[in-house]
């Protein structure tokens, strides 16, 4: 099959204990562009691609001294933080397990655990320049509390990117469908320079995904 996806597509049969919604994921999986590439390119996921895709539109790598991961599994962005900036220092937090990765400091905890800003504080050893965020609550199906419990966390990341970014610094994050809301975006606005939302073209267009990047923090 072709990169661009332009050659036939794959079609993955119904096994016995299989669920319908998991064929349909590995189907698509098996015909996305992007699964390939990150494959082809060494990326831990199709996820790199659109941290490079804002990086190339919005420019906050550049110069990037410390960074913060929240959300770092399986690591696609923090792969392309370490290819961007191999001197930089970089503190990933998930929930889940991450595969080690040279030159960066990995946290398996809950980021809402009270203890984490701390522990993310004393792992980067000084101020940030970065904080990026691809967290999204589990989702349980209705549609008012996914939104909600994901807003959540972003609210969250942009308190701890308030607490440890330095003056100048960026803060971008996963949100959904509609973007950030208005309280949100008004906080943003009084930390933060610029405030701009995005849609890389590496997030699926069925997904409810946006990203806000929020350029020139004002300092605390």
């Amino acid at each position: 099959m072709s990169r661009s996806g332009s050659g036939p597509r794959t079609r993955v049969r119904t096994a016995k204990g299989r669920r319908v919604s998991s064929t349909r994921w590995l189907e698509r999986q098996l015909n996305d562009p992007y699964v390939k590439k990150a494959r082809a390119d060494g990326y831990r996921s199709r996820a790199a691609y659109k941290l490079i895709e804002l990086d190339e539109r919005f420019g906050f790598l550049k110069g990037a001294k410390r960074v913060v991961d929240l959300g770092v599994a399986p690591g696609g962005w923090a792969q392309v933080v370490r290819q961007r900036l191999p001197q930089a220092g970089l503190v990933g937090i998930d929930l889940l397990p991450t595969d080690p990765i040279e030159g960066a400091t990995l946290l398996q905890m809950d980021f809402m655990d009270e203890a984490a800003p701390d522990e993310l504080k004393a792992a980067l050893g000084g101020p940030a320049d970065l904080v990026l965020s691809d967290m999204a609550a589990n989702t349980v199906g209705h549609p008012q509390t996914d939104h909600l419990r994901t807003m959540g966390l972003v609210e969250a990341a942009l308190d701890f990117a308030c607490e440890i970014l330095s003056p100048g610094g960026t803060f971008v994050a996963k949100v959904l469908a509609g973007g950030a809301d208005s309280h949100l975006v008004a906080e943003l606005k009084r930390s933060f320079t610029t405030v701009k939302h995005a849609k890389p073209p590496a997030s699926r267009k069925g997904s409810s995904e946006w990203y806000v990047v929020a350029q020139g923090f004002k300092g605390a």
